[in-house]
């Protein structure tokens, strides 16, 4: 069974960090690319971040470069996603995504997601 679960969520102050976590089973995680995304409440989700699987490229979306950093342990087949600097509008549902033809493709499995409150 393909799973992907995100985990590190939780309510925490502006100015604060969290380090989420993307555990993936029961497909080859080293072939496939992460993106994490995320959406709050009455907004269109957006692209944060994503990892390549061959070169290990990063990608951030401008919101948070320099402040979120991405990476993989492929041994233990979890994606990360460090949150430093904390804003209020970093509130929202993270999830993680895997895409087999790196970060310019569809998405071929989701993660449930894992809830981030930042409070003022």
């Amino acid at each position: 069974e393909v799973q992907l679960v995100e985990s590190g969520g939780a309510l925490v102050q502006a100015g604060g960090s969290l380090r989420l976590s993307c555990a993936a089973s029961g497909f080859p995680f080293d072939d496939y690319a992460i993106r994490w995304i995320r959406q709050a409440p009455g907004k269109e989700h957006e692209r944060v971040s994503c990892i390549e699987s061959d070169d290990g490229n990063t990608y951030y979306a401008d919101s948070v470069k320099g402040r979120f950093t991405i990476s993989r342990d492929n041994a233990k087949k979890t994606a990360y996603l460090q949150m430093n600097s904390l804003k209020p509008e970093d509130t929202a549902v993270y999830r993680c995504a895997a895409h087999f033809y790196g970060c310019d493709s569809h998405a071929a499995y989701w993660g449930q997601g894992t809830q981030v409150t930042v409070s003022s």
